[in-house]
């Protein structure tokens, strides 16, 4: 019988001494890593026995033979003797004993450190030896011990590059999952693969499908049969089951079809401890989903005792369990690894029906698929084009609760949970992430758990759990009934949970839904959506997007819209990444959320400069939302007859120098008195009276809290004109806008940016996106001699500056003319008689 996979080594890697085994005994106690259950022992064993036998010699065998012996003494340690380890020489192998306790010790060490880093207060209870440089391994400790698995993959990362290397299953960063579509049928010897695939045939038909059985194709490719191919050493039968998957992908390939494979996971005798893997890397690099037959046990057993067509071997009914759990929970974890997608068809429970209709939606369903029936989705709820749009994500953002985690929590106890992680935090914090597989794959991990019928009655039950933001309700209230306004939920969560809360709030019938967590729902949200469709709409609607999130999965559909809103939860439940995150997307440039506190006694995130609070029960935020999309606030005052008096020696080419500056002066003078006390408004101070007594007097409101800033160099004799006008303002001059410091923004409530020309508008949208980034509330106003109409009607960039509240400009004249200056003609050379210097 060829030997398992699960077998040691040959004698010669493996030595034992009283001392080394000592040695390795207080390296264990000193880990006190959790105790593991013997399946967990023998995949790892056969996983690091694979990864030594494709090591180069040298340091790659040297550090494989270590992880080997580290897996059987680990495995002994918990109670669980795989193999004896044979005496041998100590001075051949004692590199392997010093290289070892040197790895682990140090990984051992290294997880320590950084969870101490990240401020975790148990720290010393964290005790892992895994590898630090797979990041989805890292994710998996993470979520183990509770710690922010972004936060503690950013203090991971410190370990150097150079020693990077990827599990031999574990597929690289950049793995693409292959083409064409390829389903494994996967069940254990016994449980009507056969069978089913014979009923697949007659209720798909030819087109587009086509249908293997696994051994037969195996024997097709073997010269001489299965027979031929049961005689065979395990390293041929493994070249031999690789190159009938090759034969498959590339018919499958060459005729576009879908290829409906039935093969075995592992072979596994009663009398044997271990099964032996059959599975092979070319498997798993070429299925792109996997559909497992769960039949229970005893029906198998019936099943292979009634089988007149194949001699099976006898099997109690505890060993067919114990078999088929293996393969669930090991199959489980090498599609996640390999982004192949998981599901299991529980005959009992579904019928073929279901799994037919599950294999339609495999031929069909791809990422881009899957976008543009979002896409289809958006467009019919917004077919009455309304000029604003607001998009909310659901979980943690319209209610302090998660539906995905209510709707695990209330599950009955399932078989396949065998940890207390919840089966979604184990599956977002893998390998997969938060990507468009995670989520099909959380998809399937639904239909696995519940049937049809019990999955509605339990969205009622789970929605019960739920009570929306009052805030929020009173807010969509209001959009219901309007037309140029509509509200649509993106939920990464659970879509019938979502539909039950909107209809117990009578908003269903005004609020869209577009999500999925089951099959029916025909699509996945992911955080990737979110942004598409937020600049789909933006582009195809022309609409101003306001987005509402709580989460880092909300950052890309919130940097993207008009509008963002941060949800701040409590700080006991809100995400505790989302600061980091947020923070560096503002440091960014372009980015200026707000924050709503959902409850009001909610602790706000980062400070209020860069996040500014807001009522979303305030008029000026209902005003905002409700009113048409923001236009430009311009005041041009070319038609006033002052203004045409004190415009002709700014542009007379026979002024320059000390005369022209004396001419921007008086012009920044005028534009300060007649149009920025319009726009800011007055306040009156006490004033002494020629008569002795007190008396009012006017200046422009909180001038004493006014900011001038002189674009330099043209902007100064215009900008000291400005400060005449508000003598009690501070003047700074800047040549760029990072000369702007946070302290000089402390306690300004109005800033003046002022210029002698404004052409593109580009300089201008750097200080706007630059202060903003430092104060999101500032009342900002632009005040030229000269400013190109184009730079705040139709180009790019007054788009760009729609998006910014609070920001007016006021210009002594609107020109047509797009002539920039040069030399002669450049308003700055003139001002300071310097024309030769270009």
């Amino acid at each position: 019988m060829p030997r398992s996979n699960y077998d040691p080594p040959p004698v010669h890697l493996i030595p034992r001494s009283s001392g080394q085994n000592l040695r390795l005994s207080e390296v264990n106690k000193r880990i006190k890593y959790c105790q593991s259950q013997a399946s967990w022992h023998q995949c790892r064993l056969r996983e690091e026995l694979q990864e030594r036998r494709r090591a180069e010699a040298g340091w790659p065998k040297l550090s494989e033979t270590a992880d080997v012996l580290f897996s059987i003494k680990r495995a002994q340690y918990d109670g669980f003797p795989l193999r004896s380890l044979p005496s041998l020489a100590g001075i051949r192998v004692a590199p392997v004993y010093a290289y070892m306790v040197a790895k682990y010790t140090s990984r051992w060490c290294f997880f320590r450190a950084a969870a101490f880093a990240c401020n975790v207060k148990d720290h010393s209870s964290v005790r892992e030896v895994i590898n630090p440089i797979r990041d989805h391994k890292v994710a998996e400790v993470a979520c183990r011990h509770q710690i922010d698995p972004q936060r503690f993959q950013r203090r991971c990362q410190s370990c150097d590059a150079a020693h990077e290397r990827h599990d031999p299953l574990d597929p690289p960063s950049s793995y693409q999952r292959s083409e064409p579509t390829i389903v494994g049928l996967y069940g254990i010897p016994g449980s009507g693969k056969s069978f089913l695939l014979e009923t697949l045939k007659q209720g798909l038909g030819q087109e587009p499908f086509m249908f293997y059985d696994g051994s037969q194709v195996i024997a097709d490719v073997t010269p001489g049969g299965l027979k031929a191919f049961q005689r065979l050493s395990e390293e041929s039968q493994t070249n031999i089951r690789e190159r009938a998957i090759n034969k498959i992908k590339q018919e499958a390939r060459d005729s576009g079809k879908v290829a409906i494979v039935a093969g075995h996971a592992m072979l596994w005798p009663e009398e044997e401890s271990t099964g032996q893997w059959v599975c092979t890397q070319a498997d798993l690099e070429s299925y792109t989903h996997i559909v497992y037959l769960n039949v229970p046990p005893e029906t198998i057993a019936e099943y292979r005792l009634n089988d007149g067509a194949k001699h099976r071997p006898d099997a109690s009914i505890r060993h067919l369990e114990k078999w088929q759990e293996a393969e669930i929970e090991e199959l489980r974890y090498r599609c996640r690894a390999h982004h192949i997608i998981f599901a299991i068809f529980s005959p009992g429970r579904d019928s073929s029906g279901k799994l037919m209709s599950l294999l339609q939606d495999f031929l069909n369903h791809t990422e881009e698929f899957n976008a543009r029936l979002a896409e289809q989705q958006m467009d019919k709820a917004l077919a009455t084009r309304p000029e604003t749009v607001l998009l909310l994500d659901a979980d943690k953002t319209l209610a302090a609760q998660d539906s995905g985690e209510l709707f695990w929590k209330a599950l009955p106890s399932l078989k396949f949970l065998k940890d207390t992680i919840s089966p979604l935090k184990r599956l977002f914090s893998g390998t997969l992430q938060y990507s468009y597989t995670a989520f099909r794959q959380a998809t399937m991990l639904c239909e696995e758990a519940i049937g049809d019928d019990e999955y509605i009655e339990h969205c009622e039950k789970v929605a019960q759990m739920i009570t929306m933001h009052q805030d929020l309700v009173y807010l969509l209230r209001l959009v219901a009934g309007r037309t140029h306004i509509r509200a649509i939920v993106l939920t990464c969560g659970i879509r019938g949970v979502w539909e039950k809360v909107l209809e117990r709030e009578q908003l269903s019938s005004s609020i869209a839904i577009i999500g999925g967590g089951r099959l029916s729902d025909g699509l996945v949200m992911t955080p990737n959506l979110k942004e598409r469709l937020v600049k789909h709409v933006r582009s195809t609607c022309n609409a101003s997007v306001w987005a509402f999130g709580d989460s880092p999965l909300d950052l890309g559909m919130l940097t993207a819209a008009n509008q963002a809103v941060v949800i701040t939860g409590e700080q006991a439940t809100r995400s505790a990444s989302m600061d980091d995150a947020l923070a560096n997307a503002i440091k960014k440039g372009g980015f200026y959320p707000r924050q709503v506190l959902l409850p009001s006694h909610a602790s706000p995130r980062l400070d209020l400069l860069r996040l500014p609070l807001i009522q979303l029960s305030d008029q000026s935020i209902i005003n905002s939302i409700f009113t048409h999309w923001n236009q430009l606030h311009v005041v041009d005052a070319s038609h006033r007859s002052a203004a045409k008096l004190l415009m002709t020696p700014m542009r007379n080419a026979a002024f320059s120098g000390p005369d022209l500056r004396k001419a921007h002066y008086r012009a920044g003078w005028y534009l300060a008195t007649e149009f920025c006390t319009e726009i800011l408004g007055l306040e009156t101070f006490p004033i002494p009276h020629v008569q002795g007594h007190q008396t009012d007097g006017y200046r422009v409101l909180n001038e004493k809290d006014t900011l001038i800033v002189a674009l330099m160099r043209g902007g100064e004799p215009m900008a000291l004109g400005v400060n005449d006008a508000l003598p009690s303002a501070t003047f700074l001059h800047a040549r760029a806008a990072t000369d702007i410091l946070p302290e000089h923004l402390s306690s300004v409530k109005t800033i003046l940016l002022v210029d002698s020309v404004v052409n593109s508008g580009k300089s201008i949208l750097d200080f706007v996106q630059y202060i903003r980034t430092l104060h999101a509330t500032v009342r900002i106003v632009v005040i030229a001699g000269v400013i190109q109409s184009e730079a705040v009607t139709l180009s790019e960039i007054s788009q760009q500056l729609c998006r910014f509240l609070h920001l007016s400009f006021i210009a002594l004249r609107l020109s047509e003319n797009k002539f920039t200056g040069k030399g002669g003609t450049d308003t700055g050379n003139r001002l300071f008689n310097t024309t030769n210097l270009d």
